[in-house]
Protein backbone atom coordinates (compact mmCIF):
# COMPACT_ATOMS: atom_id res chain seq x y z
CA UNK A 1 0.00 0.00 0.00
CA UNK A 2 1.72 3.28 -0.95
CA UNK A 3 0.78 6.66 0.77
CA UNK A 4 -1.32 7.80 -2.32
CA UNK A 5 -3.53 4.24 -1.43
CA UNK A 6 -3.80 4.61 1.93
CA UNK A 7 -4.73 8.47 1.72
CA UNK A 8 -7.80 6.80 -0.49
CA UNK A 9 -8.83 4.27 1.43
CA UNK A 10 -9.32 6.77 4.51
CA UNK A 11 -11.34 9.13 2.79
CA UNK A 12 -13.32 6.56 0.92
CA UNK A 13 -14.61 5.58 4.58
CA UNK A 14 -15.21 9.34 5.34
CA UNK A 15 -12.47 9.06 8.10
CA UNK A 16 -10.31 12.56 9.23
CA UNK A 17 -6.66 11.81 10.10
CA UNK A 18 -7.32 11.70 13.79
CA UNK A 19 -10.59 8.85 13.01
CA UNK A 20 -8.49 6.83 11.48
CA UNK A 21 -5.54 7.02 13.85
CA UNK A 22 -7.87 5.73 16.46
CA UNK A 23 -9.69 2.91 14.18
CA UNK A 24 -5.93 1.78 13.51
CA UNK A 25 -4.45 1.63 17.05
CA UNK A 26 -1.70 4.79 15.76
CA UNK A 27 -1.29 7.96 16.63
CA UNK A 28 -2.46 10.98 14.38
CA UNK A 29 1.11 12.09 13.48
CA UNK A 30 2.22 8.66 12.40
CA UNK A 31 -1.03 8.53 9.67
CA UNK A 32 0.70 11.68 8.69
CA UNK A 33 4.14 10.12 7.95
CA UNK A 34 2.00 7.39 5.97
CA UNK A 35 0.11 9.92 3.85
CA UNK A 36 3.29 11.67 2.98
CA UNK A 37 5.42 8.60 2.43
CA UNK A 38 8.50 10.05 4.25
CA UNK A 39 9.53 11.71 7.67
CA UNK A 40 12.28 13.87 7.75
CA UNK A 41 13.56 12.85 4.53
CA UNK A 42 13.37 8.83 5.09
CA UNK A 43 10.85 6.74 3.30
CA UNK A 44 8.33 5.47 5.52
CA UNK A 45 6.59 2.20 4.78
CA UNK A 46 3.09 0.76 5.64
CA UNK A 47 3.41 -2.12 7.58
CA UNK A 48 1.38 -5.39 6.07
CA UNK A 49 -0.35 -5.16 9.58
CA UNK A 50 -1.56 -2.16 9.15
CA UNK A 51 -2.36 -2.65 5.25
CA UNK A 52 -4.43 -5.61 6.27
CA UNK A 53 -6.39 -3.66 8.80
CA UNK A 54 -7.50 -0.90 6.66
CA UNK A 55 -8.52 -3.89 4.41
CA UNK A 56 -10.49 -5.42 7.27
CA UNK A 57 -12.13 -2.04 8.16
CA UNK A 58 -13.19 -0.92 4.52
CA UNK A 59 -15.18 -4.55 4.62
CA UNK A 60 -16.93 -3.78 7.43
CA UNK A 61 -14.48 -5.67 10.47
CA UNK A 62 -13.78 -3.92 13.14
CA UNK A 63 -12.68 -6.53 15.38
CA UNK A 64 -11.49 -10.24 15.60
CA UNK A 65 -13.86 -12.54 14.65
CA UNK A 66 -13.71 -16.24 14.95
CA UNK A 67 -16.85 -17.40 12.94
CA UNK A 68 -14.97 -15.53 9.66
CA UNK A 69 -11.78 -17.55 10.36
CA UNK A 70 -13.84 -21.41 10.51
CA UNK A 71 -16.12 -19.89 7.38
CA UNK A 72 -13.30 -19.93 5.23
CA UNK A 73 -11.20 -23.39 6.75
CA UNK A 74 -14.46 -25.40 5.64
CA UNK A 75 -15.03 -23.31 2.68
CA UNK A 76 -11.55 -24.49 0.93
CA UNK A 77 -8.54 -23.00 2.52
CA UNK A 78 -6.75 -19.60 2.50
CA UNK A 79 -7.49 -16.80 0.01
CA UNK A 80 -4.46 -15.07 -1.83
CA UNK A 81 -2.93 -11.89 -2.23
CA UNK A 82 -0.96 -10.62 -4.73
CA UNK A 83 2.53 -11.94 -3.60
CA UNK A 84 3.86 -15.45 -4.63
CA UNK A 85 2.96 -17.65 -2.81
CA UNK A 86 -0.47 -16.72 -1.21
Amino acid sequence: MDPEAFRTWRKSLGLKQKDAAERLGLKKRVIQYYEKGHRDGKAVEIPKTVELACLALALGYDAYRDDILSHAASAGGKRGGDRPGT
